[in-house]
């Protein structure tokens, strides 16, 4: 893949360019990430914030992990479609939501956590790290 890879939200109010690619890609089945996702898991791309940019205002919401961490969320306050979730504690990573990126091929999950809460008709993929919860 060749870098930058742009992406924005879905009306378009907020852009950002990825400039290297992901130190990691995960799917998350915690019953959180279902509801984010409207889906049985949601996908993360793990990257260092300093090699994305954003463009536009992003609104912001915060929840409580069951580990006790900040799981700090950015989305456009337009048309609400979530960019990446952050960790205070972790300034330097951020959780991009890839998804909206312009080439999605990257989307290729190494790892699948919280199985523990998986749909039960998902079948996990081989090859892939698996963890019951968080690692």
């Amino acid at each position: 893949m060749k870098y930058p890879v742009e992406g924005s939200c879905q009306c378009g109010g907020v852009t950002y360019q990825l400039h290297a690619a992901p130190l990691m890609v995960v799917a998350c089945h915690c019953k959180a990430c279902q509801k984010l996702s409207t889906s049985a898991f949601s996908i993360t791309a793990v990257v260092n914030t300093a090699d994305i940019e954003f463009q536009g205002a992003l609104a912001e919401w915060s929840r409580t992990a069951d580990s006790g961490n900040i799981n700090g969320a950015k989305f456009c306050p337009t048309c609400g479609n979530r960019i990446y979730h952050f960790n205070p504690d972790e300034p330097d990573k951020i959780k991009l939501k890839p998804s909206n990126l312009s080439d999605t091929s990257l989307i290729q999950p190494t790892a699948h956590v919280w199985v523990s809460q998986k749909q039960e008709w998902y079948t996990l993929p081989e090859g892939v790290a698996v963890y019951d919860e968080q690692p």
